[in-house]
């Protein structure tokens, strides 16, 4: 299973970014997929999930109402559409996915056992 991040980058606070995370050697429609997130100097956290069904998500108190994540079965990949950024968002970003086959949005980094390489995000004031 492998999945690649994309769509980092250096913007302004109140921009927009939309990330996407390829996946291979896993079909989406039956496993759960979560975003993380690491700061420098800070532990990694999560960002928010979508499970296997694609009609639930969940986030972070931080991020609710300004990001939100979507997938295309077509293409085996999710998206994090990132909305109002501020500097707080400043970070390496991850998915993640692991092998509960139907299973649901898990919120701890240990639940998950395939990452990706993560992509940066800058957000300047």
């Amino acid at each position: 299973v492998q999945l690649v991040e994309s769509g980092g980058g250096l913007v302004q606070a109140g921009d927009s970014l939309r990330l996407s995370c390829a996946v291979s050697g896993r079909t989406l429609s039956y496993y759960a997929v979560a975003w993380f997130r690491q700061a420098p100097g800070k532990a990694r956290e999560f960002v928010g999930g979508m499970s296997w069904t694609g009609r639930s998500t969940s986030y972070a108190d931080s991020v609710r109402g300004r990001f939100a994540i979507s997938r295309e079965l077509a293409t085996n990949t999710v998206f994090l559409q990132m909305d109002s950024l501020n500097v707080e968002d400043t970070a390496t970003y991850y998915c993640a996915t692991n092998d509960r086959r139907h299973g649901d949005i898990r919120l701890k980094e240990f639940e998950y056992n395939y990452w990706g390489q993560g992509t940066q995000v800058t957000v300047s004031s």
